[in-house]
């Protein structure tokens, strides 16, 4: 009996390493490399064909200075407005929804633009515990291993912003006919506006909820200035840096 518990141990152990080393393998290449597809874009694949409708997929990757600063500011007053100062967490955000989640009322929840990356990239949609736990543990990677600029980047070339449309820049000449570094403000902050449902809504014309939604989120840029300051999000990458500098010395 002792000599199965122990064999069913180690296979058990080989399977988490294996786990730890591929997924820590997999963040460190992604870390460079662009990210070609992503399971969701496999899925929408498969419900449109399940559907018996066109297969869409509008998918093409970008560096992050390729894509309008006015985007990049647009989700961030969007989705995640404490993205340069937290940890890949937004506690207060997360607390608020919980409490909203009590009172029975219908909320977008509190993920964070780190935690949405996370769950594009390496996972698949769902509400599950084991999901989310997954999603946790990716999201700590990628904020120990990529920088807040890598972060957004990767998120903005993989997000949904459309039927089968996947990307900033095939969001920017799907819906306005432009490359995304060309993107005004009034039309960053349209495709910002639909990323709570991108399949439903319409960023361009936009109805009466992205209406509403596009000037709220305008007005948001207006206040951040118009511009993120990556002042302390490039503070915190380089004291990582200079830790990482210090134990390899030691």
């Amino acid at each position: 009996m002792f000599g199965i518990i122990k064999r069913i141990f180690g296979i058990l152990l080989r399977i988490v390493i294996l786990f730890l080393v591929s997924t820590i393998v997999m963040t460190l290449v992604y870390k460079w490399m662009p990210v070609p597809y992503t399971p969701l874009m496999f899925i929408r694949m498969a419900e449109q064909k399940a559907g018996e409708q066109t297969v869409k997929l509008q998918h093409d990757w970008v560096s992050l200075d390729k894509i309008s600063t006015k985007l990049q500011l647009a989700v961030l007053c969007s989705e995640d407005q404490n993205y340069l100062t937290h940890s890949g967490f937004d506690w207060v955000a997360i607390e608020k929804a919980m409490k909203e989640n009590e009172h029975g009322k219908r909320i977008r929840g509190g993920s964070t633009i780190s935690q949405q990356t996370a769950k594009n990239v390496f996972l698949w949609p769902g509400r599950s515990y084991i999901r989310k736990a997954f999603e946790v543990y990716f999201t700590l990677l990628i904020e120990l291993f990529w920088s807040k600029h890598r972060i957004l980047e990767v998120y903005l070339n993989s997000i949904e912003m459309g039927n089968g449309v996947y990307g900033a820049e095939a969001a920017a000449k799907s819906w306005f006919g432009k490359s995304a570094a060309n993107l005004s403000a009034a039309e960053s902050a349209a495709i910002a506006a639909i990323l709570p449902n991108p399949r439903k809504f319409s960023a361009n014309p936009p109805g009466p909820y992205v209406a509403s939604r596009k000037a709220w989120i305008q007005q948001q840029m207006r206040f951040w200035g118009n511009k993120i300051d990556w002042g302390k999000a490039d503070e915190e990458e380089k004291e990582k840096t200079d830790n990482k500098n210090n134990k390899r010395k030691k």
